[in-house]
């Protein structure tokens, strides 16, 4: 059976064709866990749920990851306001970390209840930091950044094709329209990492380094243990394999 998808960047239907023969890569967005999730939400993985069984049935492997955002999903559009985590936790009254676990555990409930199968991989975003700070240092290091005082943005002018797949009309958008410029240099620059405001401190930082040796085994226990204690927070882990 040929499996036909429609291709965003051509706008036409086009045999799919695995990079890999037999085998698919899929990932697909996952929820920010800082409010329970209602029906409109819960479509999308319905719609991911149904490509994945139709490669499936199609004898094609597949690999399947899906993020967890818990942590820096900002309120607005405009790479700034509140972190959605915070907003839970004062929501709630319990800590960020609790917020997480809570509307995890009730996400991964009302999928069940759809019978949508799970991923191979879930990918939490506060396990990440590291991998996060160090792509950030090498689009740093490339001349892709710039920084302001509220943090480091991506320069989508750098890149001569930026926006192909939405074909957007960059020179046809009107700059603050729908949200505030800031600093930006271009309306289509996005924050890549935010610093806290100057007169506060987030719930959820990443500031300190503990230069620590351990195993795979220990790290991520290490990481569990943090997550239950907010006053420890890791930064990055230098990998001397």
């Amino acid at each position: 059976m040929v499996i036909t998808l429609y291709n965003t960047l051509t706008r036409s239907k086009e045999p799919f064709k695995p990079l890999k023969a037999g085998k698919v890569g899929m990932y697909s967005c996952g929820p920010t866990v800082y409010s329970d999730a209602h029906i409109g939400n819960l479509r999308a993985f319905v719609f991911a749920d149904t490509l994945k069984r139709v490669l499936s049935y199609n004898g094609l492997e597949v690999t399947h990851v899906v993020n967890i955002t818990d942590v820096g999903h900002l309120t607005s559009d405009a790479d700034e306001g509140e972190d959605k985590m915070e907003k839970g936790a004062k929501r709630d009254g319990i800590s960020v970390w609790d917020i997480a676990k809570k509307y995890t555990d009730t996400f991964m409930h009302d999928i069940a209840a759809l019978n949508i199968i799970e991923p191979n991989v879930w990918c939490r975003a506060t396990d990440h930091i590291h991998e996060q700070i160090e792509q950030v240092k090498t689009l740093e290091e490339k001349g892709f950044t710039y920084k302001t005082e509220d943090g480091i943005y991506f320069d989508t002018s750098k890149l001569d094709d930026y926006g192909k797949l939405a074909k957007l009309k960059i020179d046809e958008l009107q700059e603050g329209a729908r949200v505030d410029m800031g600093e930006k240099k271009n309306k289509t620059d996005f924050a890549l990492w935010k610093f806290s405001p100057k007169d506060a401190q987030r719930a959820m930082e990443w500031d300190f380094i503990q230069e620590l040796t351990l195993s795979d085994e220990e790290y991520k226990q290490l990481l569990e243990f943090s997550r239950k204690n907010p006053n420890i927070k890791i930064l990055e882990v230098e990998d001397e394999k």
